[in-house]
């Protein structure tokens, strides 16, 4: 419960990615998990991250590619606090704990003011991109996934792990390093 409450002084910043996996045999499997955006089948996650991306908060990994990611976060925001704020891109669009950028009008222009609205919008939160890429960066996560997917999860939340030791946001312990 503390941790929520902390959480609740921060307006998180939420987004998701879609990684291409190995067809599966069965059909009813390949339907699940065809992704018509990609074209292929894929695995779907989704990580929240602090402001400025100084930590990895939370991570979904390895939900069905056609998932929409508003339907991905709405079947785990039972894990922040009701007043939890987020910002996120318009996939995001239509959820209340969500801040989005504005939305082009059908058939329309956006004016000036809205442009530069969205352009500082965006500035705050390209931090999840970059944290998202530095997951990239272990080719386990940006090529095909090719070992059991029941294992999916497990990798991608050991790569986190991983990401978070590198920026320094899981500390360890000192006397884990003593060798007496």
């Amino acid at each position: 419960m503390v941790v929520k409450e902390i959480l609740t002084d921060y307006e998180l910043i939420v987004d998701s990615y879609e990684q291409v996996r190995e067809r599966p045999v069965d059909n009813k499997e390949q339907e699940k998990y065809y992704s018509g955006k990609a074209c292929k089948h894929t695995f779907k996650s989704q990580i929240i991250i602090l402001p400025d991306a100084k930590d990895i908060v939370d991570v979904i990994a390895g939900k069905p590619g056609p998932k929409s990611d508003i339907t991905l976060f709405r079947e785990n925001r039972d894990n922040f606090d009701p007043k939890q704020k987020f910002k996120g891109d318009l996939g995001y669009l239509g959820e209340d704990l969500i801040d989005t950028p504005i939305k082009t009008p059908r058939n329309g222009k956006l004016k000036i003011d809205q442009k530069k609205e969205n352009k500082e919008f965006s500035c705050k939160r390209l931090f999840v991109k970059h944290r998202i890429r530095s997951v990239k960066i272990f080719r386990v996560v940006q090529e095909r996934f090719r070992l059991n997917p029941k294992k999916y999860e497990q990798v991608i939340l050991t790569i986190c792990g991983v990401v978070r030791l590198r920026i320094g946001a899981l500390v360890l312990p000192a006397e884990i390093y003593a060798f007496t």
